[in-house]
């Protein structure tokens, strides 16, 4: 790191998932055919009439800066989806628009932590968590969570992380990296544990839409308003509605904590896009019949990611409640070698996938699991399965 850099930045990690998608995508220049399943993205348009909704916001003129925590109109569309589709009123007041839910994920780092707080990061975790922490001098703590419970944090084990440094905990639900899913029978328990505490509670409802099987997702507000001034939910249309690249996300918490926010967005970026927040007016308040194709392509593709990885020598996988991800187990490969070079860790797993069949997948250490990789299953179910295939073979080539 150069002296004229900032020192925070030696405490920060780079993306993972990130630089696996660059040398994915240097093999992609080269000519080949790399299989996709680094980057969380789906992969469907986004639909129609958002696209229109955009275009006529275009032509009416919203080419201007909106109101900092976001226009009128989209904060009246996010209080009527909350109350329809997570169970809890909210008020305009306490909705922070920015420019995407990690955005709005910063944005509470900045307002929220300083040196000597503590943040609890049950693990697996999405690899900007910590790193969003440390960027701010506060401290993560990463709690760990076993793969026999579901990937979910037991009580017993958040008790024994608190400590009076302890600011906040993060909850990913469903979660990335592993799909994995609170439902409330899950979270009272954990409630019980932070009654005690003045802990703040940040829930990442990101995927919240994106759950199969029967999964009822369960949003902390609609059943637990004792905690309402002390959590946090951070949403946005990225996943429901494939719309990463509109960068729309958004806080909802307490009218003094938004404040404190607005502050901060105020001296960054300003607002969001005026013209991505017209589209996600419309997403929010337009017909879902396309979030329903799209996630009943993502539920077939689940189970051919999940059953075919499971029968893989040397690899298990739990089949997940929600996301787009599976979370498969490679630590059986491990001592096996390729070309006489053994693979020793999930990160030489996902660089001989990669660079022997072209399957784009990251490393859980990253993730804070290291023996497993994690992949997404937001691209075509055919490459899915001739992916399976070749990486069937190539396990069959190992010495």
């Amino acid at each position: 790191m150069s002296r004229d850099f900032a020192d925070r930045l030696s405490a920060i990690a780079p993306s993972a998932t990130l630089a696996m998608a660059a040398k994915a995508a240097k093999l992609r220049s080269e000519g080949h055919k790399v299989y996709p399943f680094s980057v969380g993205e789906p992969d469907f348009d986004t639909p129609a009439h958002i696209r229109d909704a955009a275009k006529a916001a275009l032509d009416r003129g919203a080419t201007r800066y909106t109101p900092v925590t976001g226009t009128p109109e989209l904060k009246a569309a996010i209080c009527t989806s909350t109350e329809k589709y997570r169970g809890h009123k909210v008020e305009p007041a306490q909705i922070v628009v920015s420019s995407g839910a990690k955005h709005a994920l910063f944005n509470l780092a900045l307002a929220l932590y300083q040196p000597g707080d503590e943040v609890l990061i049950p693990s697996p975790f999405w690899v900007s968590y910590p790193e969003q922490v440390r960027m701010v001098g506060a401290t993560p703590v990463i709690v760990p969570t076993r793969e026999q419970d579901g990937f979910r944090l037991r009580p017993e084990v958040l008790q024994d992380a608190l400590s009076p440094r302890t600011k906040a905990i993060i909850l990913c639900t469903p979660s990335n990296p592993t799909g994995a899913a609170y439902s409330k029978k899950d979270l009272l328990p954990l409630l019980e544990v932070l009654r005690k505490t003045d802990v703040y509670i940040i829930v990442d409802e990101i995927y919240a839409d994106l759950v199969y099987d029967g999964f009822v997702h369960a949003s902390l507000p609609s059943f637990a308003s004792e905690f309402r001034d002390r959590t946090i939910i951070v949403d946005g249309v990225s996943k429901t509605f494939a719309m990463t690249g509109w960068r729309i996300g958004w806080t909802i918490t307490s009218n003094s904590l938004a404040k404190a926010i607005d502050i901060v967005q105020s001296q960054s970026t300003t607002n969001a896009a005026a013209i991505s927040q017209a589209a996600a007016v419309a997403a929010l308040n337009g017909p879902r019949a396309e979030l329903e194709v799209m996630r009943r392509h993502f539920s077939e593709r689940r189970v051919v990611m999940v059953e075919g990885l499971r029968s893989l020598p040397g690899v298990s996988c739990r089949m997940p409640e929600g996301a787009f991800y599976a979370f498969p187990d490679v630590r059986g490969l491990f001592g096996k070698k390729h070309r006489g070079v053994e693979l020793v860790t999930d990160h030489d797993v996902a660089n001989w996938l990669l660079d022997e069949v072209h399957v784009a997948s990251v490393a859980g250490e990253p993730f804070g699991a290291p023996g497993y990789l994690r992949f997404s299953y937001a691209c075509a179910e055919c490459d899915i399965r001739e992916a399976l295939d070749n990486m069937r073979n190539a396990i069959a080539r190992l010495d």
